[in-house]
């Protein structure tokens, strides 16, 4: 599947990517995590880990790798495996800025990440992601922004002035959004512009069969040029066949799909993020190499219209979904 958008230059050859998360760090929000993670997670077992599933994605054909300051190591294992493949050079880069990993390197730590969108912080994790990815920096993304956000009224004075410049060298400015008011925070950022030109040129969204509230605000930034990148297509793990298996729900939509399909649960619900004429990339968060192949078998899958209509059945409030999001466990 190729992209239908301008993507992080240079340009994925399929519309899937792949986000580091879930490998970057001991600890994630992932349901099943015990079972795809073995006990050992220091550094050297996740650094492998994370060598293997990359090598793994960019065989199946993935071009976008999307890491954050917050991910733990994550910055770090992807410039090393780079650094190690010198031939690599069809690949985009995104990481992301505004949350501090605090956990060090501790699963059951009491805070996992710090949010800050500071300018301070910006010149900070900008220096710290540079000296990690170098000028393999494609795309660097305000995490999580919500309305609220500083980043938005650039309250911290100056900021706005800072990405633009970072823009000028050749970086794309972007944004990631979470929470239940994404469209607006995504509207927002859509009317702000520095010289003239606006600032975003890319958002990173939570989009899945569980949560569309924000789908009609990402068919306005990709008609707007904007690249729109889809994240936690799986709901952290709420849409896989192990999950539905433990939650005997055998009967429920994404299921009766996947029988008809053939195909797991998972390569559904990404397939059904990728139908959508506004989604550009759709990343996979997986934590193993078998769940690499799982979910990219979704670049095989067209869905019909039935069958989307279908799984239309599954959204639920966006209230709801983020409020049971929020109780959900680092694993």
């Amino acid at each position: 599947m190729t992209s239908k958008h301008p993507d992080p230059d240079p340009a994925p050859r399929t519309a899937f990517g792949l986000g580091l998360a879930a490998v970057g760090r001991p600890g994630y929000i992932n349901l099943g995590r015990d079972d795809d993670l073995p006990a050992d997670r220091s550094v050297e077992a996740m650094r492998s880990r994370a060598h293997a599933v990359l090598d793994a994605a960019y065989a199946a054909g993935v071009r976008y790798f999307d890491a954050a300051r917050s991910y733990g190591r994550a910055e770090e294992f992807l410039g090393e495996w780079l650094h190690a493949h010198p031939d690599i050079d069809d690949v985009a880069v995104g990481s992301k800025w505004g949350y501090t990993y605090t956990a060090d390197w501790r699963v059951d730590a009491p805070v996992h990440e710090v949010k800050d969108h500071s300018i301070a912080v910006f010149t900070r994790q900008i220096a710290e992601t540079r000296s990690l990815l170098g000028d393999r920096l494609n795309l660097y993304q305000i995490h999580s922004v919500t309305p609220d956000s500083p980043a938005l009224a650039d309250t911290a004075q100056g900021l706005h002035r800072r990405l633009a410049a970072l823009a000028a060298r050749g970086v794309r400015i972007g944004m990631s959004t979470s929470g239940p008011r994404q469209a607006e925070a995504i509207r927002a950022a859509l009317r702000i512009t520095v010289g003239g030109s606006r600032l975003f040129e890319s958002v990173q969204a939570t989009y899945n069969l569980l949560e569309t509230s924000v789908g009609p605000a990402l068919a306005e930034a990709h008609e707007a040029g904007w690249t729109v990148i889809v994240k936690e297509g799986l709901a952290n793990g709420r849409l896989t066949d192990a999950h539905l298996a433990e939650q005997d729900r055998d009967d429920s939509a994404l299921s009766e799909v996947a029988k008809t399909m053939a195909a797991g649960a998972d390569a559904v619900a990404l397939a059904a993020i990728a139908a959508q004429p506004w989604a550009d990339i759709v990343l996979s968060g997986a934590a193993t190499v078998a769940q690499v192949e799982s979910n990219l078998t979704a670049a095989d899958l067209s869905l019909a219209p039935d069958q989307l209509d279908q799984l239309t059945a599954l959204a639920m409030p966006p209230e709801e979904y983020w409020t049971q999001r929020s109780r959900m466990a680092w694993s």
